[in-house]
């Protein structure tokens, strides 16, 4: 199993990611704040920090999300996206683990699709960090049992 990105420092609110949301550009910081506030409601879990200049979040402290503004477009990316169902065919990207969605000022997206997906992830994510606690006979029983 691969590691999972962690950040123990993360926080519950990081003031830097609201620092760092009103410092965008008008419209592409209300697209990052739209859906990075949508990823901080995933659950009591998610924690928050800026990591490589932008607002990362963690279910408990392990990465599944991101935004990142760029000239002409937000990024929304996810952690071990890549290994996910996208039946929607929204992520793009070739990385190993990770896959985005680029979102642009009046460009048409599937909301609900994404809104589906965020969960999905953070979902995901917790049942990454509840497998790696478990000790090795226990995750094979869950195997024989699935």
């Amino acid at each position: 199993m691969n590691q999972l990105f962690r950040f123990p420092n993360a926080l519950k609110r990081d003031p830097a990611v609201d620092i760092w949301m009103d410092e965008q550009a008008d419209d592409l910081g209300a697209i990052a704040r739209h859906w990075f506030d949508i990823i901080r409601d995933c659950g009591d879990d998610v924690r928050e920090l800026l990591h490589d200049g932008c607002p990362t979040a963690c279910a408990s402290d392990a990465a599944f999300a991101y935004v990142n503004a760029f000239s002409a477009h937000v990024n929304v990316g996810f952690s071990r996206s890549a290994e996910l169902a996208d039946p929607q065919g929204l992520l793009e990207g070739t990385g190993k683990y990770i896959r985005h969605i680029k979102l642009r000022q009046g460009g048409d997206i599937d909301a609900r699709a994404l809104v589906e997906l965020i969960a999905s992830v953070y979902i995901d994510m917790q049942r990454r960090l509840k497998t790696e606690l478990l000790p090795v006979n226990a995750r094979y029983v869950d195997l024989l049992v699935c």
